[in-house]
């Protein structure tokens, strides 16, 4: 995906294509079943250190357990892991503050694991706020050996809520598409790139995926049936239901806030228009009506206007319309090629692609100011998604040819490469929500 001069000609064209039926760039090498590895640079300003001490019990579960947590909290650059040493440390064991503080700790986290009724296991946490001279808190978690993983980031995210005040996105899951010769998969992972699961499997191409707001399904685009609709998939059964499959192209699915309408890309009248459908494919309502292409709906959070690429100014550009339709008012002003909206969680933000001097990167724009800051460095990137706490961006990127899964913080300190460890391409990552309790 590369640009000319003229926004409207050649290669734009071909930008125009991918959007609405959006098979190009997954049909272009094989992909890897590995799990995906992490590769960090930067760190977020004033990080918080504290110290994990090795968390107490017998074998080698305390010490696993020990190292998601702390690779959790080293991923996210806003914390720096003091060094515990060697010893384990029972959670109830008495503490020398002066001691840890001394190390250069302002928390320390202290953790046993005892076994518990029902071949599970339970793990006592006490966490101390050296900083703030705090009484510390604590926290349960009962397991089982299946879900030590899952543990790991909760408590991972119990320290993170308790010493940011922010919650953590350690618990939450990642989506993206892979192909493996001619089949397509839709992938789940944990957000560390870890633990992941097949949802769906297809000789046809399977596009972009998106989250459901209670995490409970997935909605995207298959041409399993030889030209692209819109599916919605649960997790739970894996049960599809057909949203939309008009006469022509059904493309592009974005959940409502409240999870009970999809907005879509439909071409059944002519051109590529934003419509909105109930989830069980009924209440179809027309949502833009232009002579040229409207594409990427993205709700805001609050539900009251929807987000598209159209290029009815001459050339892509981001705008938004009331959800209950009316005149659409252009966003972006800055440079000639703006795709791909993609709004915060709090709605404060819009992430998005920019090109630049032919390099296509993810850009972010303060919508109360205006004021937009291009975070990454690369020439390929797209697809941008949000975590659920809005601090981290994922999005897909080409290095070296290939696909890769890259992630970004929102003030663009902190970079992380997630990979597969035999190579390959993945495309159309998409973060979940929080877990729902």
């Amino acid at each position: 995906m590369t640009g000319g001069p003229n926004p409207l000609s050649g290669k734009d064209v071909m930008f125009k294509v991918f959007r609405l039926l959006a098979a190009a760039t997954l049909l272009v090498t094989q992909f890897a079943h590995a799990q995906l590895t992490i590769e960090i640079t930067g760190a977020g300003a004033n990080r918080i250190p504290v110290a994990i001490a090795n968390f107490a019990g017998d074998g080698l579960l305390p010490q696993t357990l020990n190292g998601v947590v702390r690779a959790d909290l080293e991923r996210s650059g806003l914390f720096k892991l003091v060094d515990p040493g060697p010893t384990a440390v029972q959670e109830n064991a008495a503490v020398d503050l002066n001691q840890w503080k001394e190390r250069g700790a302002d928390a320390l986290a202290l953790a046993s694991i005892l076994p518990a009724p029902g071949n599970r296991y339970e793990v006592r946490m006490r966490l101390y706020d050296i900083a703030r001279q705090n009484k510390p808190d604590g926290m349960i978690f009962v397991f089982a050996p299946t879900t030590m993983r899952e543990t790991g980031h909760r408590i991972a995210d119990f320290i993170h809520e308790k010493l940011t005040g922010e919650k953590g996105i350690y618990s939450t899951r990642i989506a993206y598409v892979v192909k493996t010769g001619s089949r397509f998969e839709l992938k789940v992972d944990d957000a560390d790139g870890q633990n992941p699961r097949t949802a769906l499997r297809s000789t046809e191409p399977i596009i972009s995926p998106a989250w459901s707001p209670d995490g409970s399904r997935l909605a995207y685009v298959s041409f399993q049936a030889k030209k692209p609709i819109i599916y919605v998939h649960s997790l739970a059964t894996g049960a599809q239901t057909v949203v939309a499959n008009f006469k022509g192209s059904n493309s592009a699915p974005a959940w409502s806030p409240d999870g009970k309408k999809l907005a879509v890309v439909l071409t059944k009248d002519g051109s590529s228009q934003i419509y909105t459908v109930n989830v069980d494919g009924s209440g179809l309502t027309r949502v833009t009506s232009s002579s040229t292409i409207d594409t990427e709906p993205q709700f805001s959070p609050d539900g009251q206007y929807i987000y598209f690429t159209s290029d009815r100014g001459g050339s892509p550009q981001i705008y938004r319309a009331p959800t209950a339709g009316g005149n659409a008012e252009r966003v972006t002003f800055d440079g000639s090629y703006n795709v791909t909206p993609r709004l915060s969680p709090d709605g404060k933000t819009m992430a998005y692609v920019s090109r630049n001097g032919g390099r296509f990167q993810i850009t972010v724009m303060d919508l109360a100011s205006r004021q937009v800051q291009i975070l990454t460095d690369s020439a390929r990137d797209e697809s941008p998604s949000f975590a659920p706490n809005g601090r981290t961006i994922i999005y897909a990127s080409e290095i070296g040819g290939r696909g890769v899964l890259s992630a970004v913080s929102s003030d663009g300190r902190v970079k992380q490469k997630l990979s597969g460890q035999a190579g390959g391409d993945v495309r159309e990552p998409a973060w979940g929500p929080f877990n729902q309790p």
